[in-house]
């Protein structure tokens, strides 16, 4: 049985997904990074050998922050866009947009005549970094934000562009007695017209849209509010289990046969200048 494993070096997380045949998730997880790639990797594939024991893998990495890693440990590296391209195509072939949040970057993706990534640029406006940012503001987190979001009543315009606009905009709503509830649902809502506005500029979302990243998958109140502004119906939302690990897992489809090292070896690479 040949086995293949996907590593998803994001802005602010590292993901690893490792596959058997058909498909199937053998094992992943992730965890936060902050700034110490290789230590946090290290830590992953030594959880997944005391779980699932040392084993023949073919590796891929993709991800804003895997390309020098892959150098480092000499693993083949593809970019994100392709990793999730061919993630939907195997679990959703028949989406025609995906909306992508990650810590620190937005995307999206258009898969009718050809594929087309818009992506946001150096500010990390409407991202996983503004939510959480937003979320201290009301001291508290995005789990936090997400769960006051399910009971609000009414939906201020924040703007997600920038954080320092977003607190000129929060702070005299607080001093005026907004609720926390309406607040939240308003950061979520201020996300949704970032994203549509600033990466979509006009060109429509519809179709079949697959939500993905971990801000979209944790927090279901953020992407009812895109569902609710997109207008989709049910049978338009695509929503994995494993939507936070996609981008690792379309990694683990891309393998080169050819490449196959065992986890062990992984580590000792791993091991290297950590």
């Amino acid at each position: 049985m040949s086995y293949t494993l996907g590593i998803d070096i994001g802005s602010t997380t590292v993901k690893i997904a490792i596959l058997a045949e058909q498909h199937n998730i053998l094992f992943s997880d992730y965890e936060r990074h902050f700034a110490n790639i290789q230590e946090t990797l290290h830590k992953l594939v030594k959880k997944a050998i005391s779980k699932i024991g040392d084993m023949k893998i073919c590796p891929m990495i993709t991800g804003s922050g895997g390309l020098s890693i892959s150098k480092h440990l000499d693993v083949p590296f593809v970019q994100e866009v392709v990793a999730v391209a061919t993630a939907l195509n195997d679990y959703a072939p028949q989406t025609d947009v995906a909306i992508e949040l990650g810590g620190e970057d937005a995307k999206i993706i258009y898969f009718t005549n050809g594929v087309e990534q818009r992506m946001n640029g150096i500010c990390a406006g409407g991202t996983g970094s503004f939510i959480d940012q937003m979320a201290s503001l009301l001291q508290t987190d995005a789990p936090g934000l997400n769960e006051y979001a399910k009971n609000y009543k009414a939906i201020y315009p924040i703007a997600a562009r920038c954080g320092v606009f977003a607190k000129t905009d929060i702070q005299p709503l607080i001093n005026e007695g907004a609720t926390k509830e309406d607040l939240s649902a308003s950061i979520f809502q201020a996300v949704v017209n970032q994203t549509i506005s600033g990466l979509a500029c006009g060109k429509p979302i519809k179709g079949n849209v697959a939500f993905l990243g971990g801000p979209l998958h944790f927090l279901t109140e953020l992407k009812a509010a895109f569902i609710r502004t997109l207008n989709l119906g049910p049978d338009q939302i695509i929503a994995p289990d494993h939507s936070h690990l996609f981008a690792a897992s379309g990694a683990a489809l891309n393998n080169n046969p050819e490449v196959l090292i065992s986890l062990d070896t992984l580590i000792e690479k791993l091991s290297n200048g950590i």
